[in-house]
């Protein structure tokens, strides 16, 4: 009799469970017996370990979209301003800077990291200039699928011109940049703490890094309504985006595991390395750079080969994604924006491109070789 095998998940965090259960179980239990489910001491521990992992401060909030609006906010960002950001990325990079009332320009990326293109960005940064209609304030790079941006290059641009560096490194957390972690390399840098994250809460969750002691100080500041000296003295306007007691109470068992599976991970996808290289194009890793392979990306040669890959992955009940669908400038809520930010925009045809190319394999420390295995075979399969 043939044995089934056994689901392959394309994000496995039951298996993680499995290991931290018990601890789970007492650090949750330990928050409710104390009533301290807002700021509680679980939160400072935790921005403690992210400090001491990151080599940079670190400040806990309630998502990753909040840690980019604080980031933001903290720099003034609003009407009149300029955010660069790449068009290949997910919703909430652009989002922020349209809340806070600035004006989001649409950067081109690269065909082989899918990170942004830094000729491209500087051709923008140069057409926003020549207009004269919005100030260039912000960079926001994007660490896609784990691997970092090209941060030297983005920070010679913003220092030429003034601007500040934000790092959104949501997929990235645990990426390093010449030896050095992400946190270290721009002026800011958030991460998200959703559950899919290469470091997750079971809620949401986020955190804000800096080298800078003051901007630190001000985001615990502006998380907390604008806070002052005490809870009743406002200083500023703020929000309400403080880390959630019982997530942070997760996020350290998870973080006793967090070393291990970044090991994990990159064993994964050497395994898948070594199986499609030369037969799909894979997203390129810089010898600069190690990534958190916070998602497994291949490229395909067009829609119709990928839905060929993808159609061989369901006969096989494998998962998969596509991150990302549609780029940002073609979503209808950010149409208007997209038109207002350069009276002749150059097109996007990377971004454009890869909407329609790039798919992600299942992805997690837990997954086994013999697993990989059976997602390349199908994988290949589909490309005939």
């Amino acid at each position: 009799m043939t044995q089934t095998p056994k689901p392959i998940a394309l994000f496995d965090m039951q298996a993680q469970q499995a290991l931290i259960r018990a601890e789970l179980d007492r650090r949750v239990a330990h928050v409710i017996s104390s009533g301290r489910f807002i700021n509680g001491p679980e939160v400072s521990e935790l921005e403690a370990r992210l400090a001491a992992f990151s080599g940079v401060h670190a400040v806990g909030v309630s998502s990753g979209t909040d840690a980019l609006q604080i980031a933001m906010m903290a720099e003034g960002i609003g009407r009149g301003d300029a955010v660069f950001l790449p068009a290949f990325t997910y919703t909430a990079t652009a989002e922020v800077p349209l809340v806070l009332g600035a004006t989001p320009v649409f950067v081109d990326v690269d065909p082989d990291s899918f990170n942004m293109d830094l000729a491209d960005l500087e051709r923008r940064i140069a057409l926003v200039l020549a207009e004269g209609k919005l100030k260039p304030r912000a960079i926001v790079g994007v660490d896609l699928f784990g691997l970092p941006a090209d941060w030297d290059g983005i920070r010679a641009i913003a220092a030429k011109h003034g601007m500040f560096t934000l790092d959104d490194a949501a997929q990235a957390f645990g990426a390093t940049l010449h030896g050095k972690s992400l946190g270290q390399h721009s002026d800011a840098t958030t991460l998200s703490f959703y559950p899919t994250k290469t470091l997750g809460c079971y809620g949401d969750g986020g955190a804000i890094l800096t080298p800078s002691e003051d901007r630190a100080a001000l985001y615990r500041s502006l998380r907390t309504h604008g806070e002052g000296g005490g809870r009743y003295e406002v200083l500023r306007i703020g929000m309400n985006g403080r880390l959630d007691t019982i997530q942070a109470a997760i996020l350290l068992c998870k973080m006793d595991l967090f070393d291990q599976e970044l090991k994990d991970r990159a064993k994964v996808a050497g395994w898948y390395g070594q199986r499609l290289a030369g037969k799909v194009a894979l997203q390129r890793v810089p010898n600069t750079a190690q990534s958190a392979w916070g998602l497994y990306t291949i490229r395909c040669r067009d829609a119709a080969e990928r839905a060929r890959v993808q159609d061989s992955l369901k006969a096989d009940g494998i998962p998969f994604g596509v991150y990302y669908p549609k780029p940002l400038h073609h979503q209808p809520a950010y149409a208007a924006s997209h038109a207002a930010s350069l009276s002749a925009a150059p097109p996007l045809a990377v971004s454009e491109a890869l909407c329609h190319q790039v798919m992600s394999l299942p992805m997690h420390p837990y997954l086994e070789e013999g697993e990989v295995e059976r997602v390349c075979t199908a994988v290949l399969r589909g490309l005939g």
